[in-house]
This record gives structure tokens, sequence and C-alpha cells, in this order.
């Protein structure tokens, strides 16, 4: 081996290493911003998966989707319609739960819509709501599979009360973003 070979070769296995370390944080990092975006969605997509490579890549995937759509503030108006339409929403299950929670499914969607997520499957649904409101996906998921569970079979009345409160959660946070919506310019002087 020729002498300035020796000192080449440890050049190259510093740079390796720095590379090596270098990718390494960064991957640690990435995964660090994941999990506080979507906190409990970041786990729950690393059992969904099956490996954590996987879900981030689907997280990260989802992220990239959301900034292509234009979604978008409810006026004053429409959050105050909003409002009133879930007080009767709320009100309906005192009669009958079973269609306050089909409404409330119903309703959901409408907001959704309103402020401009797309309407795909439901799937598609509860992935583009966890990127503006990780902290309530889970409880749609739990809500839709109890309202689910009532068209096709007996669902119990604190079942049916659990929905409601799950969609409760997702309406406010809908809704929360808009609630302090600025309708007329703020001075500048």
């Amino acid at each position: 081996m020729e002498s300035w070979m020796i000192p080449a070769a440890g050049s190259m296995l510093v740079l390796l290493a720095c590379a090596l370390l270098g990718w390494t944080l960064y991957r640690r990092h990435r995964s660090r911003a994941l999990r506080n975006h979507f906190g409990p969605e970041y786990d729950a997509s690393i059992l969904k998966m099956g490996s954590r490579s996987r879900a981030e890549s689907d997280l990260k995937g989802r992220l990239q989707r959301m900034r292509t759509l234009e979604i978008r503030l409810l006026s004053g108006q429409e959050v105050d319609r909003f409002l009133e339409t879930w007080r009767g929403i709320q009100r309906l299950f005192m009669d009958s739960p079973i269609a306050a929670v089909a409404e409330a499914e119903l309703f959901v969607k409408e907001v959704m819509r309103t402020r401009g997520y797309p309407m795909g499957d439901f799937d598609r649904r509860a992935a583009d709501i966890s990127v503006d409101h990780p902290e309530v996906v889970s409880r749609y998921r739990s809500a839709r599979a109890i309202a689910l569970q009532s068209k096709t079979g007996p669902a119990s009345t604190e079942e049916l009360r659990q929905a409601m409160v799950h969609y409760r959660a997702l309406v406010e946070s809908l809704l929360e973003s808009s609630e302090n919506l600025v309708t007329e310019p703020v001075p500048t002087h």
C-alpha cells in the first residue's frame, strides 16, 4: 500500500462517518417533526403500516397532498349557521340517538366540504383531516365506527352518546380555526 493511500482512506472513512451521522440526525429530526405535528396519529400510523419508514412516508405524503388543497376558513355567518345546525343535531339525540348520529356524520361531511376538504372515501377524509386536526382524527374514526355499527346492528345508547361526543370534538376543531376569523381589516396605526 502506498503511503499516500493511508491518509486518503482515513479521510474517506471520516467523510463516510460524517455522512452517516448527518443522515441519522436528519431522520431523527424528521421523525420528531412528524411526531410533534401528528401526535397520536403518528403512532397509530406506525401500527397500521407496520414500519416507521412506511408510516413516515405516508404522513409526509398527507402533508404534501394537503398543501395542494385550498382549505379555507369559514365566515362568521357560516360558523353561526353550522353551530345552530349542530345544536339541533344534539337536541335530536334526546328523541332519536340513532338519527342524531347519522345526522352528525352527514353534518361533519358538510362542514369539511364547505372548508374545502375533498370528499373521497372515509379513509381519505380521515387522512386529510389528520393533517390539520391530528388531535381529533382518532375520535372521528371511533365515531364513524359506532355510526356504521348502529346501521347494521344494535348500538347502545351509551355508544351512540360516545359517537356524539367524538363528533362534537371534530366539529369544534373544524369550526374553531374559523371562530376568530377577522372579517374587517385591522387598522395598522
